[in-house]
Order: C-alpha cells, then structure tokens, then sequence
C-alpha cells in the first residue's frame, strides 16, 4: 500500500469512538494499557518488559516518544540503537500487543524539560504554542518521526492503535490554534488511527486541552465519577494515565500506593465500561541525567529511579499489582494468559574500595573550554550543553571581607577561590559566600551542576547555569569568563581526570570530593544495585554508561544496574562527587528506594 496516500477517507482505523464506547471490527472493544518508556528500559530488556507486561493483561503498550532524546543536536534525529522506535513498536507487536504512541511533542513524564530539547526552548519562549519559530521546529521533527510511524499503523498491519496530539494541555495554555496544528499535522503526514488528548478531570482542563478531531481521554489517580460527569455521551471513556503509583523527589519519602487503592480504581473504571493505561505499568530508570524537575515554590528534582511503585518493578520484579490488574484484565481477553515468568537472576553482594583520582577542583580544570571568553557568564543553552556540570572560571581582584554573589542560579554550585573550597550555593537557598583571606587577585572558579530540568508547569523550559551574572560585595560585577563542560556522553575515567592530579598528590590520601574509581569483578552479568555509603552527592559510570546519581538527602540509596551494562571479568565504576566522596562501592542484591508514605496522585 502507497503510505502517502493514507490519509484517504478509504483507509479506516483499526478502533474508532462511536456512541460512547470504543468500536473494533464492529464490536465494543476496550483498550487495557500499561505505560513502558522505550527510553527509560535498555534496548536488551524491551522484549522482556514488553512480555511482562503481556502477562499482566495488557492488551496495549502505552509509550511517549521522547523527542530530546531522538534530536539532542538540531538537526540530527537519530533512531539508531536505544533510539530505534520502531524497533520497539515491531517489538511490541511480535509480543502480541498494541501500541498507543503519545509523540505529543511535549510529554510531561518527569522527564528532563518535558521532552522538548534544549537547544529549542533555549531560545524560543511561547513553547506549545503557534508561534512561528516553534511550529517550525516541531514540524521539521514531525517530518523525521512521523513517516516511521505511518507504516507501523493498524491499518497497515502494524501494533499502533492510538496517537495522542498534545498532552495535559489544559492545564497549561489555551492556544486552540496549537492544538488544530497539532492534530493536522499527524493526519496531513498520514496517521490515520484513533487521535487523542489527555487531561485532568477539572472542566477548564478539558475545554482547553481538547480539539475536533480526537477523543478526549482523562488522567487522575481517583475521579472515575468526575470523568463520567465530563465526558461528552458520544465519547468513549478511557483514562490515559490511572496513577497506580507516583515518582519521588530528591529530599523527599519515597512514594507508594497499596495494590488495594490503586485496583479500587481501576475496576470502578472498568465497571463504567472504561478503557485505561495503567502510568507507570513499567516505570524504568531515568539513566544518565535525563531527570526531570517539578518546581512548587522551589526546585523539586525528580530521582534516577523511576520505578513509580509499578506493578512491574524497576528490574521486572512482579508484584500485588500486577497480581491484581491480571485478575482484573483476565475477563477481557478470550484465552488463558502467558504464565508468568521466571524471575530474572542477581548478581551476589559484594564490595570494592573507591579510589580516588583527582580532586573537583583538579577534575574540572582538565575539562575542555567550551566557547570563547567572555564578559559575562554564558548559560548551559549559550554554550551549547545539554546538562551536566559547568566549571566557570574568572580572575578577581578580591577586597578584604569580600562577598560573591550569583544572581540567579540554576541550579547548584560549588565554589573555589584558586584551590580553596569555599562553600556550596543552591538556586533556592544561600546565594552568597564570604571570601577568606584578605585583598588579593585570585582565581574563581564555580562548578555549576543542573539537577534536572522542569518538566511541568509555567516554567518548563527554563535555562540552566549562571543565569544572570556574578558580582563582589553584590556591586561589582566579575568580568572575563571561561567555561568548561563534560562532555556529552563522557566518563571521568578519561585520561583527563587522572592527569590533572599533580604528581606530588596520593592518591591514597583520600580527597572530600571529586574523581573515584572502583573495579567490580563478575562471573557472569546479571542485574544488581549499586550503592555509595559515605558518599555524598554524585553521578555513577559503569563501564563508561552514566547510570544516574546518588544524594544523601534521599530517598534513593541504590542505583540499579541492569544486566546488560555488564560484562564478565572486570567492570569499571567511576564517580565524581561534587560535595564528598565515600570509600567504598556495594554491589547489592535488592532495591533500597529509602523510607516510604502513601501517596495517591491527584
């Protein structure tokens, strides 16, 4: 079939809305989803996951597109590899299950910025909107995305069912230009399925975040009856997102919901001839620093683990949850259920001493310049860095008794006078450090970490680093800035990290932040869970993958590490703590996700 011409009235979706319940091959038909994030599973567990998820009843795979994770330089989208969509949606289908693809192109999810890239909302301030510049660059992604998706429809023969046009758009514009662009542009570039919006159950979200075109769908944690009461009569109901868990903050009890609460709603729902998606069937990790942040009165960064309390644990666990959304979903299908399968192996607990390499301050001055110098300090999106850590470095003639102050920080730093550690700002806290010593010409040097970008709300696509400038005795500004930056993708294990130790500096002396490394034999890979005690505030390499951080402000006290990201004999774990190293590095046999409340999102 010519995919080109399939946005012809002659091609029809494999499931339509009509008079109040969901239609396929001319029968009431009700989708039974569970959300699983290709980006946030590694490639080697997709199958595995996507089976799991075939054995808790799931007739539906529900999965955002991640569009800063396809695009992170303009202009380059890659699907390639742990990018390869379509992979996952063959994948998907070869299991037996359908695909409800939710490319938005913002997607929320507690993921870094909401899925839009940096390098757009670095300079484009009406996000979601019909402004020009942003139309522009959703359309050029649409381009690149959406004609991978048009063959992999029902209608030709493919898993996906279902495409969502925005999401939870209510709750954040009323642009209703934006969301007829939206849908128009999945149809003109050949999606013929079931189109979709997804919003909370307040009347005004749902007036603003729907549009001809596509069936209204609901999130809540409870609020079968508000979303009864919302619906129009002619609209099937379905929930995209029943919260049967939730995520965790960095300082915050790690959240949960009872197998018993969370069920309670899923039935009602299924009593009221309802259609869901369970969020988060399957929760994953946010590996590397692709976190998101939320922002109530001040930063909320969103922890490595996303595990959400989900049926499905982190590593595939099964738990209560699954066991009782089996039972419910059982009656909807017309044979037995896939057995459930074998847990996957663990490694055995182990222990190894960290070493430490370099110190933060020796580790960041033999990081590469980034740009030119210049007068004023650049942000992350001036710069070009997509996260991370910048170190920024500038000559200051210092008074006696001096002050330096940070106007407008985004988020944490670390600051340094030549090679003394002076004290650590936060964008929400203490903004200001009193120097030691008396007048002199001294270096500064300030290591500025991003703790994730926000992900929800006013100020999704905010930048990062120094936003504003630095200044002495809060007058004076510090002109003359050099930047250096991680690299995208690299370890600290480089060259670079051992290198900047002079020689006359041990090693074995131990140092209260930085560089550390560690070597884990194995027999044979297999999943684990990694944790720092004594550690402090750090980001975690194994073999060269950046798995994610640790924080002692809780409540995450281990890293998982799945079985593909080792190999046997010897790994390599790298650290780099910006606030205080450990001495050792565990290898454990089970999650430790801290203290835990009961949490029912609303």
């Amino acid at each position: 079939m010519n995919h080109a011409s399939s946005s012809s009235p002659d091609v029809a979706p494999a499931i339509a809305s009509r008079n109040g319940q969901l239609i396929r091959d001319g029968r009431p038909y009700r989708i039974l989803a569970g959300a699983l994030h290709y980006f946030r599973v590694h490639p080697g567990q997709w199958e595995d996951r996507l089976r799991r998820l075939a054995v808790m009843g799931a007739n539906t795979v529900d999965t955002y597109v991640a569009w800063n994770f396809h695009e992170r330089t303009e202009g380059e989208p890659r699907f390639d590899g742990w990018r390869d969509l379509e992979s996952f949606i063959r994948l998907a289908g070869e299991v037996g299950l359908d695909v409800y693809l939710r490319p938005s192109p913002y997607i929320c999810a507690e993921w870094s910025n909401g899925g839009l890239p940096s390098w757009l909302t670095g300079r484009v301030n009406a996000l979601r909107t019909s402004d020009s510049e942003y139309l522009a660059a959703v359309d050029r992604w649409y381009d690149a995305l959406i004609p991978r998706i048009v063959p992999l429809q029902a209608a030709f023969g493919g898993p996906v069912v279902a495409v969502q046009i925005e999401n939870e758009y209510g709750s954040f514009g009323s642009d209703h230009a934006y969301l007829e662009h939206q849908r128009d542009a999945l149809r003109s570039r050949g999606i013929v399925e079931l189109l979709t919006t997804a919003d909370g159950i307040t009347a005004d979200m749902v007036a603003h975040g729907s549009v001809e075109g596509a069936l209204p769908t609901f999130t809540f944690g409870t609020g079968v009856a508000a979303a009864q009461e919302l619906r129009r009569q002619e609209d099937a109901l379905m929930c995209s997102e029943l919260w049967g868990g939730w995520f965790d903050h960095w300082g915050e009890q790690h959240h949960v919901r009872s197998a018993q609460s969370m069920i309670g709603t899923v039935e009602e729902l299924l009593a009221a001839g309802g259609s869901v998606s369970v969020y988060m069937a399957h929760g994953g990790t946010n590996f590397g620093l692709w976190n998101g942040a939320n922002h109530d009165g001040a930063l909320q960064p969103t922890i490595t683990s996303y595990d959400s309390d989900a049926p499905i644990g982190e590593n595939g666990s099964l738990n209560a949850k699954f066991e009782a959304l089996r039972a419910a979903f059982a009656p909807f299908h017309d044979g037995e259920l896939p057995q459930r399968p074998a847990p996957a192996p663990v490694q055995a607990a182990q222990a190894a001493p960290l070493h430490p390499v370099a110190s933060l301050r020796e580790f960041v001055g033999s990081l590469p310049a980034v740009g030119e110098t210049t007068p004023m300090p650049q942000t992350f999106e001036q710069l070009g860095v997509e996260d991370g850590i910048v170190a920024y470095q500038a000559h200051i003639d210092v008074p006696a008794d001096a002050t330096v102050d940070i106007d407008t920080l985004h988020d944490r730093a670390t600051v340094f006078v030549d090679d003394e550690r002076v004290g650590t700002l936060e964008r929400d806290g203490q903004l200001s450090l009193t120097l030691p010593g008396g007048a002199r010409r001294a270096t500064l040097t300030v290591v500025v970490e991003s703790l994730g970008r926000i992900n929800y709300g006013p100020r999704t696509g905010e930048g990062k680093g120094i936003m504003h400038g630095v200044r002495i005795n809060g007058r004076r500004y510090v002109h003359g800035w050099t930047h250096r930056a991680l690299p995208r993708d690299a370890s600290p294990s480089a060259e670079g990290a051992e290198a900047a130790r002079p020689a006359s500096s041990a090693a074995a002396d131990g140092l209260p932040d930085g560089v550390a490394r560690a070597t884990i034999a194995v027999e044979i890979p297999a999943d684990a869970w990694l944790a720092f005690p004594g550690g402090t505030k750090g980001m975690v390499w194994l073999n060269g993958f950046l798995l994610g951080r640790y924080w002692k402000v809780g409540p995450q006290q281990t890293l998982y590490a799945p079985a593909p990201l080792w190999r046997a004999g010897a790994n390599e774990i790298v650290v780099l703590d910006t606030d205080g190293l450990g001495s050792t590095v565990e290898v454990r046999e089970s999650p430790d996700f801290g203290p835990s409340e009961e949490f029912v999102g609303s």
